[in-house]
Formats: C-alpha cells, sequence, structure tokens
C-alpha cells in the first residue's frame, strides 16, 4: 500500500522504486506452474493450456500462437514467441532478467508493466530482446528498460495507460515505426546510480504520444547525474499533451538529434539540467525553447519560432531559425552565435520587425531572408534588426535588397555591431519594374505590327495597283531601358490582310483589311517577367501615282492588349496578376519613288504614327496596387531607301534595296501609380534605324518579300527585326 500511496503522488519516482524492487518481488512471489530449468528447451503452441512460466539458468521457452499468462526469463535463457497472447492481472506480462528474446506478432498485456529488460546484480549483464509487429500494454507502463539492457522495437505500439509508453534507466532503445503511447508521458529517461552509462534512444518513423505530460521526460531523482542521447529521425513524431516535446528536469543532461523529421512542441530544462539540441537534413522544429543551452541548426533544417525566445548558444551551418509566421514579429536573444551559412527568416512592414541580439560575440558569414510584400511600409523609416556584443559576424539579404511595396530596400551595417534596414538607399522593386515595362511595351509592341507599307505588302508597284491578299510573319528584339525599368522584349507574330484598287481614281487607290496576332516576351532582372498578348484588326489606304512616283499610305489600327506579370521576388516566391486594356493607333507615310539609271532608285519618305491605350488598374496577388494612366505615343520618322530593279525576264522582277531613318519619340508624360507612388514611363528620345531586304514577283500573280531592321537610341535599341511575307494578286 506504501508503493501504490507513494504513485498516486509521485507517478514518476514510484515508478523507478518499482523498477529497482521488481526482480526482489518477482523472486518472492513466483509460484509458477511452468518451469524451465538447467538449459531444458520448452516448445508450446495453440494446443497448450494457458500457463505461467519461469525460465532460467541457461533454459529457452519457444512458443508458437500459444496463449500464456506471464512470463519470466532469468539467467542467461531464451524466449522465442511467435504470435503468442501473453495476458495476466500480474505485475509484469514478459520480465527478462539478464536473459534474451525475439518477439513476433501477437500481443503482451499486463496489470502493470507489459514488457520489462532488466540486470540483477553483481552480474549486470542486462537483457536484449527485438520485437516486431507485437502490440504490448501495461496498465502502468508499456515497456521498461533497465540499466545495461537493450530493445529493438519493429512496427510495435507501446502504451502505458495511466504511465509512460516507455521507461528507461540506463539502457538503449531503438523504435523503427509504430507508436509509444503513455497516460502521462510518451517516454521517461532516468538513471540508475549503480550503472554509469548513458540512455540512448533512436526512434525512426516511430509516434511518441504523452497523453497528459511531454512526449520525452529525461530526469533524475537521486544525486546520480544522468545523460540521454536521443536521435529523432525519418519522419518521426513526438507530441505532449501538455505542449511539451521534451522536459529535462534535476541535474539531467539531455543531447537529441533531430533528423529529417517535422516536430512540433516546446523544449525547456529546469535549472540546473541541460538540454541541447541539432536540427538536421530538413528537419523542422516548431515550439518554445526554455532554457536551451546549445542549439545547432544543420543542413537545410529549421527552428521555427512561436514567441520571443532565447538560447545561449546557437550554431548554424547552412540551417535557418523563422521568426514566426508573416504578421508574426518575435525577438530572439543569444548567448553566442557562430557557424557559416546560416538563414534568419524574418518579417517587416517598417513599423515593427523581428531582431536579433547576440549577447556575447557572433561570428560566421549568415544571410536573412526578409518576406517580400506588395503592400507598402507603414512608416519608411530606418529599422534596427540586429544587433551584437562583438565578433566578426557578417549578415547580407538573400536576394539582395528585400522586396516591399514599391520599392525595394537594403540591410546596412551601422558601425560594428548593428545591421539596420535602410530606406535611403531603396531601389524600385521588381514587381514596380514589371508593372511599368508592361505599360512601357505596348508602343513597341504597336510599331513592331505596324512596320511599313513595303514591310506589310512588300513592293506594290510590282503588282500594278492589282487586288489581292496577304500574309505575313515577323519577330522583332527590343532592348529598353528608361533608367527606371529595364527589360528586353521578344515579339512574334503573324498578319494578313486583303485590298483592291478603288473604281475611281485612275486605280491609284488601294484600300484593304488587315488583321493579326502577336506575342510579346518581356524579361527583366532577377527572373521577373510580363506578356503581352496583342490582337489586332484594322484598315489602310494607300495611294500611288506611277507618273511622279508619289505615294501615301495610312494605317488605323485597333487593339486588344492581354497582360500578365510574373514577378520573382527577393524572397524566392512569385507574384502575379494580370489586365486587359485597348488601345488605337494610326500611321501616315509620305514619300516618293524616283527612278535613277540603270534601274536604281531612291525613295525618301516621312511617317507620322500615334498611340493611345486606355489606362486601367489592377493589383498583383501579393498586395501591390497598380494604376496606368493612359499610354501614349507621337512617333515621327524620316528617311530613305536606295534599291535597283533586277528584270529577271519573263515577268521576273527582283528589288534589293537598303533603308535608312531617323526616328524620334516625342511623348514623355506616361505615368503609372504603384501603391499610390507615381512613376513616370518617359520612352521618349531619338535613334536610328537601318534595314534592307528584297522584294520579287515570282509569277504574274505571287510576289514576295524580306525584310531584316536594325536600330539604336537613347532608351530603345532592336537588335534585329526579321519579317518574311507574300502577296497572291488576281
Amino acid at each position: 500500500m506504501k508503493t501504490e500511496k507513494a504513485f498516486a503522488l509521485n507517478p514518476l519516482s514510484a515508478s523507478i522504486k518499482w523498477l529497482t524492487l521488481m526482480p526482489l518481488l518477482l523472486a518472492s512471489t513466483q509460484t509458477m506452474a511452468g518451469i524451465v530449468d538447467n538449459g531444458q528447451t520448452e516448445r508450446i503452441d495453440g494446443n497448450t493450456a494457458s500457463d505461467t512460466y519461469l525460465v532460467r539458468n541457461a533454459s529457452n521457452l519457444i512458443s508458437n500462437g500459444a496463449s500464456t499468462q506471464d512470463i519470466t526469463a532469468q539467467t542467461g535463457s531464451t524466449l522465442s514467441l511467435s504470435g503468442t497472447t501473453v495476458t495476466t492481472t500480474a505485475l509484469t506480462g514478459v520480465f527478462l532478467q539478464d536473459s534474451s528474446a525475439t518477439i513476433s506478432g501477437g500481443s503482451i498485456t499486463a496489470g502493470r508493466t507489459g514488457l520489462s529488460l532488466q540486470s540483477s546484480a553483481p552480474v549486470n549483464q542486462g537483457s536484449k530482446a527485438t520485437v516486431t509487429d507485437v502490440t504490448i500494454t501495461g496498465g502502468t507502463t508499456g515497456a521498461t528498460v533497465g540499466s545495461t539492457s537493450e530493445l529493438d522495437l519493429v512496427r510495435t505500439t507501446l502504451v502505458g495507460t495511466s504511465g509512460f509508453g516507455l521507461q528507461m534507466a540506463n539502457g538503449r532503445v531503438s523504435a523503427t515505426g509504430g507508436t509509444i503511447q503513455g497516460g502521462i508521458n510518451g517516454i521517461v529517461m532516468t538513471t540508475d546510480p549503480n550503472v554509469p552509462q548513458n540512455n540512448r534512444l533512436t526512434l525512426s518513423g516511430t509516434k511518441v504520444e504523452g497523453q497528459s505530460g511531454s512526449a520525452i521526460s529525461v530526469t533524475n531523482f537521486s544525486a546520480a547525474p544522468i545523460t540521454a542521447d536521443i536521435r529523432v529521425e525519418n519522419g518521426s513524431t513526438l507530441t505532449g499533451g501538455n505542449g511539451k516535446i521534451l522536459e529535462v528536469g534535476g541535474t539531467s543532461i539531455a543531447n537529441m538529434v533531430v533528423d529529417n523529421s517535422a516536430l512540433v512542441g516546446d523544449v525547456s530544462a529546469e535549472a540546473g539540467a541541460t538540454a541541447n539540441l541539432t536540427l538536421q537534413n530538413q528537419a523542422t522544429l516548431t515550439g518554445q525553447l526554455d532554457n536551451v543551452n546549445s542549439l545547432i541548426i544543420n543542413s537545410d533544417a529549421r527552428w521555427v519560432m512561436v514567441g520571443d525566445g532565447s538560447v545561449a548558444n546557437l550554431a548554424l551551418n547552412g540551417g535557418g531559425v523563422q521568426f514566426g509566421n508573416p504578421g508574426e514579429f518575435f525577438k530572439l536573444t543569444v548567448g553566442e552565435l557562430s557557424g557559416t551559412g546560416g538563414t534568419f527568416y524574418m518579417h517587416t512592414n517598417f513599423g515593427v520587425v523581428d531582431t536579433l541580439t547576440v549577447t556575447g560575440n557572433a561570428t560566421g558569414n549568415h544571410q536573412v531572408l526578409i518576406d517580400a510584400s506588395g503592400s507598402e511600409p507603414v512608416a519608411a523609416a530606418s529599422l534596427p534588426v540586429i544587433h551584437t556584443g562583438g565578433g566578426d559576424a557578417t549578415f547580407s539579404l538573400v536576394g539582395g535588397p528585400v522586396d516591399l511595396g514599391a520599392f525595394s530596400y537594403d540591410l546596412i551595417q551601422q558601425g560594428s555591431n548593428d545591421w539596420f534596414l535602410d530606406t535611403a538607399s531603396k531601389v524600385v522593386s521588381p514587381s514596380t519594374q514589371t508593372v511599368l515595362a508592361l505599360a512601357d511595351a505596348l508602343p513597341t509592341v504597336f510599331y513592331g505590327e505596324l512596320t511599313t507599307m513595303r514591310s506589310r505588302m512588300g513592293e506594290l508597284r510590282l503588282d500594278e495597283g492589282k487586288a489581292g491578299g496577304w500574309v505575313r510573319a515577323y519577330g522583332n528584339k527590343f532592348n529598353v531601358s528608361t533608367g527606371v525599368a529595364d527589360y528586353q522584349q521578344n515579339q512574334q507574330g503573324l498578319s494578313f490582310g486583303a485590298d483592291a484598287p478603288l473604281p475611281f481614281g485612275d486605280g491609284q487607290w488601294l484600300v484593304g483589311l488587315l488583321a493579326g496576332y502577336s506575342k510579346s516576351d518581356l524579361n527583366l532582372d532577377r527572373g521577373s517577367s510580363g506578356t503581352v498578348d496583342s490582337y489586332y484588326i484594322g484598315g489602310y489606304a494607300t495611294w500611288l501615282d506611277k507618273q511622279t512616283g508619289y505615294y501615301l499610305d495610312s494605317v488605323l489600327k485597333f487593339n486588344r492588349y492581354q497582360n500578365e506579370a510574373d514577378v520573382h521576388l527577393s524572397d524566392g516566391t512569385r507574384t502575379k496578376g494580370d489586365y486587359d486594356t485597348e488601345g488605337v493607333g494610326a500611321s501616315v507615310e509620305f514619300g516618293r519613288h524616283i527612278k535613277l539609271a540603270d534601274g536604281f532608285y531612291v525613295e525618301p519618305y516621312a511617317q507620322a504614327a500615334a498611340l493611345v491605350v486606355k489606362g486601367q488598374s489592377y493589383d498583383l496577388d501579393n498586395g501591390l496596387q497598380a494604376d496606368s494612366d493612359r499610354t501614349r505615343s507621337l512617333l515621327g520618322k524620316v528617311g530613305a531607301t536606295v534599291g535597283r530593279n533586277y528584270d529577271l525576264g519573263e515577268g521576273k522582277v527582283v528589288q534589293p534595296y537598303v533603308r535608312a531613318a531617323y526616328v524620334h519619340e516625342f511623348a514623355n508624360n506616361n505615368d503609372v501609380d504603384v501603391n499610390n507612388n507615381t512613376f513616370t514611363n518617359d520612352l521618349s528620345g531619338s535613334r536610328g534605324e537601318l534595314g534592307f531586304g528584297v522584294a520579287m514577283n515570282v509569277s504574274e500573280r505571287i510576289s514576295l518579300h524580306a525584310d531584316a531592321d536594325y536600330s539604336n537610341g537613347e532608351k530603345i535599341e532592336q537588335p534585329w527585326g526579321l519579317n518574311f511575307g507574300a502577296r497572291y494578286s488576281w
């Protein structure tokens, strides 16, 4: 009754007393009917009546499908239990003392302890057992492993209904798969003062649960020190009913390595106790650390904070510390910081920011990754992020300046020991650059589709004003630099149309309809991109005077633009947005075809073109708000074409030519608002154009043409432009 009362008041200390007294109790109460002694071997099966067995003095019990009561093995004996059911109201279901067992299948159920592995003084040989696919249930404890004993569990369930799933005192346990569950703690580790050996526990793919207490408890109830080496790997989970996955009490030392597992819960150590944690191989620990002495985070592992935290010694070697989730702001205090290649995952809105304080020395090269956001900061003021007490540590932002709304901000060191998010050195964010590039690109999309009459239909003079239809495939590349948004634009498209001479004007007037589609891909810095899908229809009218060589070409075109933004942010995430808009543009070209000797000709010309695109408001999915004003373009061009006609006979003529022009963009006030910050898209300026091509009629009805162009100027370079066309006359 004294033992039971002690257990009620302190279940852990009472269980330790029970673990010590168990061999004596068993020896004094053993009145078993089945005794296997002096090296004998006993075999039982399903036809054997249920019995209680004592196997001793290097004897063997082999059971295959039997149903028995409690079994005890002593003094070098061996148990081999296959598909066996052990059911007893006695203290222990299967008790090993300096003996071994192989148990597979079946179940063990006992009044207090399901399975116990112990040693006896002065031998202290210990017991060993391998248990596979077995359910073990104890009224108090699922299994106990005493000093120098070893237990291997494979896909096995341990249940301690009112106490502990597993209790260890200087033993070794490995569990692969399966579950360890206790009414109080999942696993309790304590010490045997007579055997100076560490507890060693390995959990691989195993679930451990303490229903009302912690998942694992390490503590000593005597002056004898205790050290527990714990390894949690391969997807194991720890669950504590009190929210703790590991508690370290007394003067105990717990060294826990978490490998490739995701744990959720707190780790705490009492004053005088020591907890050392290592996270590695992409392991994660989400929880509070209380009085943890050492935290080592390696190889892409991560500690996720759930509140303000402190660690005496923190070493990051390719691992990281995450300051909660977006919208949560915590403070971390570290005594000493070391390692290299570590990352601190932080958040800010410029009203508040996560902070790291190292009270002692900080060494190594570390990175800071701050969540990007499309929302504008609450206040644009420099904020302290990191402070160290000394050392040569360096800190830098992953991916460069962090993207916060319309701008990006860098981490600047001030003095020897402080790092700030700096507003003075802010630059335009990739989100803003992509928004501006989409608005910027619409004029070059329009002009890439338009080009000149010659590029649209070839040389009409070769067809003598006949009615016909035509098709044209084209591609262009533009390098655009506005000082705010720099990007490359690659365009490809297809146009087609048909025209006929008017019945008046001596056949000098030609009118037609055109339609087409083009796609432009925009490539920006840091992997951001945009896409413009353009659909268009239009009409044109051309006047050619054969006698004087004068011509007038006019085009009116309506466009439907479908725009998409895909932005690569500083924290490695992406944000997207899209919008549709419409535009209308027109072009008028006037020139004269002047014939020279030997089939040569020169063709001076002037062109004026204008475009207006409707403004649009839209959001990126990271919260960035864009509001573009109308996009306008007014383009002037003067140039000349020089070529020669080669008569190949049989009505075939080949006309190679070169062209040079001066181009000027007059529009300079296209505004775009990003989070209420106004940016001006200014493509105004001049550039030179150079092109060459060939037109030819291959038969009475069919003519072909090809052109190549290059241009360069203050803000726009066109490294190349190509188009190929064919016309059929009837």
